[in-house]
């Protein structure tokens, strides 16, 4: 990241001992004479499409497939034939055999699932005489490494730049953009945020390309051989691509070159005309009710007769491809659900072979989880799935006087929660799961301890050792209440919402990014009793907003409108590498923001709990209107409103809100025109 906290973000260098001991490269290396470094293409500087190199001129390469996933047409490799796709340098490289010292390579691939000590290469130059390798990039399930040979007149090395923390192996398209220049290393992987590495050895000046070979996905043997698909490889010398690509409105697809057999068919064949390349797509369609949507079904069609609508499994979520277009219409109440007590939070949640659940988080009761109640379903034999677990924030002490919270553990077999571990906190608001590099995390608010609203709230991290949480980093805070992780690229954040430090609700919140194994502060924003941050995502567009619930301070006696203040929006500026204010919205006692969309139209929802007088006041609906921002359109009766929650389920789709102030939480469905 270039700007703000411009360190190493993510990653490491480590050189590989060749010939002899490490050392640095020497300078005042041999060059071409006549001519820079970056005059040794035909090309001028323009993309070099190595993809589109390695095929014949007459066609497809044998054994090479193009195969369609999620939309997208990509090349598969052959399994037994790691040399398949290869040219030798000297096609390129006629005026001058020197690779130049700036470049830049992009990337776009889908890569499967990979053990976690296994490496594939994407591609290599080798010399063909000794097979040496002189340059290469390969990846690991979070890694990404560009390796280079280095010498000096004690002898050469191996030198490999690392970048951590990547979500390569997803089964997701992504578009890498390496930029080198001498000792500098950038990384930007779906237009996000760059990772910018300053290496101790740079990249050499003289790296000669005589008598060497090109090798797409392997390192000309079957070992680490590229089993993802790849749509684009390109090299341009001279520059950093990233400006060229980005911003884009499909990131992870952004196209600077690829081979024409992959910009689309041949069209129409004509008489008896074959298609000129081998193509393949994967297609399934499952009739009848509702399936599962999960890893296995990835990709794959569900057509409802009912509905007269196409639905594509994408992630764990049915999207509709061919339907008509939804709009909210209005929204009327569905269900009362009588609680024991006022609840201060809800949290709706979907347990695989279980059913859809509501939690209820009551002030002065024991808390309940519901369930939906459907008609029975055919019984499928049980599959283990991943341990789930729920978290509930104590915000009183016990009768003994004793601050805990407990995180329960789903039982499969009795098929409700069982107490799995108690975790000491102090007046806990809320809790927050989250998963970083593969590793699992629990954030709690500690609101106070006494009187004392300055303390520390904990993040913990699960040890596979213990099978516990363990605490593993604290931050101070003021008055927490809610906690927000978000990504962005290859970036995780995480966002506190202060609300109170013992004198004034005009507090700074913050927003932490993950560097090197903990959290680090990024930004700070001014709040007012911030209650809730909510992270949402409208095309390639980053937004945060907080709800500010009271501006108060103890030196000035509070008046009856200090209640009624404006709750922010914010959006990530990828060009200042901050989020910078895009909207405020009045608010009467902000406590929560609930994002949702209904066909192609995107809404927030506010819990608006009371404006200086009575907690029977309205909740908003606004709707996104682009240039205008988030304009509103439903005002919802509601009172002491607490929490929002947005779901769906085979029938509609629905918004649920809890009250502070009553022992009533309501069920409105949205209907549609």
């Amino acid at each position: 990241m270039r700007g703000h906290h411009s360190t190493q973000l993510a990653g490491a260098l480590a050189r590989v001992r060749r010939n002899g001991e490490t050392r640095d490269a020497a300078p005042g290396a041999p060059t071409c004479p006549g001519i820079t470094p970056c005059d040794f293409l035909d090309t001028d500087l323009h993309p070099l499409d190595m993809l589109a190199e390695a095929f014949p001129p007459n066609g497809m390469a044998s054994g090479v497939r193009v195969t369609q996933v999620h939309g997208v047409r990509g090349l598969q490799l052959p399994a037994a034939d790691p040399q398949a796709l290869s040219f030798p340098a000297s096609r390129v490289f006629f005026r001058c055999d020197l690779f130049p010292e700036e470049f830049s390579i992009v990337v776009t691939l889908r890569v499967p699932s990979l053990p976690s000590k296994k490496n594939q290469y994407l591609f290599t130059v080798l010399t063909q005489e000794r097979d040496t390798l002189l340059l290469g990039l390969r990846y690991s399930p979070t890694r990404l490494h560009f390796l280079f040979l280095s010498e000096d007149a004690a002898g050469a090395w191996l030198t490999q730049v690392s970048f951590r923390d990547l979500v390569l192996t997803d089964s997701q398209w992504h578009t890498l953009v390496l930029a080198v220049s001498e000792d500098s290393f950038s990384l930007t992987m779906d237009c996000g945020l760059p990772m910018d590495i300053a290496a101790d050895v740079p990249f050499p000046a003289s790296l000669s390309m005589r008598g060497a070979q090109f090798f797409i996905g392997s390192r000309r043997r079957t070992k680490g051989l590229f089993t993802g698909l790849i749509r684009q490889l390109v090299l341009l010398p001279g520059s950093d691509a990233t400006p060229r690509l980005c911003p884009c409105r499909n990131p992870e697809l952004a196209v600077l070159s690829i081979p024409p057999i992959l910009r689309g068919l041949t069209g129409q064949p004509e008489d008896n005309e074959v298609l000129k390349y081998p193509y393949e797509t994967r297609l399934k369609v499952t009739l009848g009710s509702r399936p599962p949507c999960t890893k296995v079904e990835d990709a794959q069609f569900w057509f409802d007769a009912g509905r007269k609508g196409l639905y594509l499994c994408v992630g764990s979520q049915w999207v509709s491809v061919l339907a008509a277009r939804e709009k909210l219409d209005y929204v009327e109440e569905h269900q009362s659900l009588f609680t024991t007590s006022e609840t201060l939070g809800i949290e709706v949640f979907v347990i695989p072979e279980a059913g859809l659940f509501v939690a209820t988080a009551n002030r002065k009761a024991t808390s309940t989880i519901y369930k939906r109640k459907v008609l029975p379903l055919p019984e499928h034999p049980h599959t283990p799935g991943p341990v789930i677990f729920l978290a509930v924030a104590d915000f009183g002490p016990n009768e003994k006087g004793r601050e805990f919270s407990v995180i329960y553990k789903w039982s499969q077999r009795k098929l409700r929660f069982t107490p799995y571990q108690r975790v000491p906190t102090h007046s806990a608001r809320d809790w927050e799961a989250f998963e970083v590099a593969g590793e699992h995390f629990l954030a709690v608010a500690n609101h106070r301890e006494g009187d004392n609203h300055n303390i520390d709230s904990v993040i913990y991290k699960w040890d596979r050792r213990t099978r516990l949480f363990e605490a593993n980093q604290t931050i101070p805070t003021s008055g927490a209440y809610d906690w927000e992780f978000f990504t962005a690229g290859p970036y995780s954040f995480l966002a506190v919402a202060n609300a109170f430090n013992g004198t004034t609700t005009k507090v700074l919140s913050y927003l932490y990014i993950w560097l090197v194994g903990s959290f680090q502060p990024f930004q700070s924003f001014l709040t007012f009793g911030a209650a809730d941050w909510e992270v949402f995502r409208i095309g390639d567009r980053l937004f945060l907003a907080v709800a500010n619930s009271h501006s108060y301070d103890v030196q000035m006696r509070a008046q009856s409108d200090s209640y009624v203040i404006n709750s922010v929006i914010y959006e990530l500026n990828t060009t200042a590498q901050a989020f910078v204010k895009f909207q405020e919205i009045p608010t009467c006692s902000a406590l929560d923001w609930e994002f949702f969309s209904v066909g192609e139209d995107y809404f927030l929802v506010v819990a608006n709990s009371f404006d200086g007088n009575t907690f029977l006041v309205n909740s908003i609906i606004y709707r996104w209107q682009g240039y205008e921002g988030f304009v509103a359109v439903h005002s919802l009766p509601t009172f002491g409103c607490r929490d929002w929650e947005a779901f769906r389920t085979p029938t509609g789709s629905y918004l649920m809100y809890s009250s502070a102030k009553e022992p009533l939480s309501r069920v409105l469905k949205l209907r549609m025109g």
